[in-house]
């Protein structure tokens, strides 16, 4: 005969549940690899950034700058060399342990010529690294570049063990919080605590990252108690269904989020500025944003969120007018019928906004191609070779619009104007002085018009009401859980 028992009577019962040690995240994406530098993609640093890897420097939940590995710095006068001190103790999950050399080989690794790291222009600019002993670092660049600091917060900047290098793509070693365990890929990647981490001890005792892309299905995983958290949920329809739940809430946070309809300014006939302004005119941008978000976003008319603090509001050079796009096509002597392709990643934002611009730009006479691709060949063909006619992505990185003037960039746009701005805003560590510099770049792509800048969205994380400690703040790429715990 079974006999029940009130579980606040059964020994041990209540003491389990309020030291619960575990956690299970749902993400929309599965990393195409765990090296830091090997690519672009925001699932690597979702599943590393402050949990495997650490770096000099890192940004809190509100985008705060932060030390980490160092725990002093110091800049010259002359905005050249940058002089940190690191902590002491510090040990790779492989044992060896944190010197100057590690910083030098990882920093000189990630600006390497043959690196594929896409932001490799940033740290080929350092001109020297010096080790005056093992826990002092000296940078010296070739020229003042006042974004430096800010840019060694990046997950790039990651400082990685030279004797575990070559396997951190599959197998990561890091100074951080906790270790690689375990990658089935398609399923689910584990991470458990660092015995011996050099900081304060996580409560976590393990934390799995489940890719789960369907909304769907991850909204039945989360009310199921198969999901704790979800962070940036991506339906905006679906998280209805969390509504008056009593064990998950969803909270609203920010994060630099920026849609563009990217074109390929290398290609015919996107190298025309009047055929990239028609297919911005082609599109209702406030209609994608009600079919794609369910209205709750903001259109974009530049490459810079509204939640940065650098963000202005410009006008609307080119608002939706397809007679006008006609007009400007035929102009520019592109025939009624033109193929083009638009390629897109399987992400539903991307999906679902690559859908109603194809049929925008049809009813302006071009025949428009829909290719989706997965992650991993859309990472390396479009974004890695610049093999692509159009595309939908967001770009998450903060306060990012520099990249535009750099070569390699897949969308290939050039200009002297918008490259003289950026030569300014990096030379300069002045805040009014690049503030003002940032608002004239916003300017200069919005009248250029290299893609289409289509929409901001909020972030929306699905979580448990006992978590707490976890971002709702996306200020970069990365889900750190080691100060997260559970509430009794």
């Amino acid at each position: 005969m079974a006999v029940g028992f009130p579980a606040s009577h059964i020994p041990g019962t209540a003491r389990a549940a309020d030291t619960r040690d575990t956690l299970s995240i749902g993400l929309a994406i599965e990393p195409p690899g765990l090296d830091p530098t090997r690519g672009s993609s925001e699932a690597i640093g979702m599943v590393t950034y402050g949990n495997i890897y650490e770096g000099l420097m890192r940004l809190d939940e509100q985008g705060a700058l932060k030390p980490l590995l160092a725990q002093d710095w110091h800049i010259s006068p002359d905005g050249l060399t940058y002089d940190f001190t690191l902590h002491d103790g510090v040990r790779f999950h492989d044992g060896t342990p944190l010197t100057c050399d590690s910083v030098k080989f990882s920093l000189l690794r990630a600006g390497a010529a043959d690196s594929t790291n896409p932001h490799r222009a940033i740290f080929s600019q350092i001109a020297d690294i010096s080790c005056p002993d093992s826990l002092h670092v000296s940078i010296r660049l070739q020229h003042p570049y006042g974004s430096f600091l800010y840019q060694l917060a990046w997950n790039d900047a990651a400082i990685l063990s030279p004797a575990s290098v070559a396997q951190n793509i599959s197998h990561p070693v890091g100074t951080g919080p906790f270790v690689f365990s375990e990658w089935r890929r398609g399923d689910h990647l584990t991470l458990t605590r660092n015995p011996d981490y050099w900081g304060a001890r996580p409560a976590l005792r393990s934390v799995t990252f489940r890719f789960m892309p369907d909304p769907l299905s991850a909204s039945n995983a989360l009310l199921a108690g198969e999901l704790d958290a979800y962070p940036s949920f991506p339906s905006q329809e679906i998280l209805s269904r969390f509504a008056g739940n009593t064990q998950l809430q969803v909270i609203r946070g920010s994060f630099p989020f920026k849609a563009i309809l990217a074109l390929n300014n290398a290609r015919r006939p996107f190298n025309d500025f009047r055929v990239r302004q028609a297919i911005a005119q082609a599109i209702d941008r406030k209609a994608l944003i009600q079919a794609v978000a369910d209205g709750d976003g903001t259109l974009l008319q530049s490459h810079t969120a509204p939640d940065d603090p650098d963000y202005v509001a410009l006008p609307d050079h080119y608002p939706y007018d397809p007679d006008h796009a006609r007009a400007l096509l035929k102009e520019a002597g592109v025939a009624p019928g033109t193929h083009l392709t638009l390629t897109f990643p399987p992400i539903g934002y991307a999906r679902d906004s690559s859908e109603l611009i194809a049929a925008y730009l049809e009813q302006v006479g071009l025949n428009v191609t829909l290719q989706p691709v997965e992650w991993p060949t859309w990472l390396g063909q479009v974004y890695g070779q610049g093999q692509f006619d159009m595309t939908v992505i967001a770009h998450t990185e903060p306060h990012d619009i520099a990249i535009y003037d750099r070569t390699p960039v897949y969308f290939h746009y050039h200009s002297p104007v918008f490259h003289g701005l950026v030569e300014q805003y990096e030379a300069t560590a002045d805040t009014t002085q690049r503030h003002q510099l940032s608002v004239q770049m916003q300017e200069q792509l919005a009248q250029d018009e290299p893609n289409v800048f289509l929409f901001a969205i909020p972030r929306e994380t699905v979580m448990n009401r006992r978590l707490r400690g976890l971002w709702t703040n996306q200020p970069i790429a990365g889900c750190p859980v080691a100060g997260v715990s559970w509430r009794p």
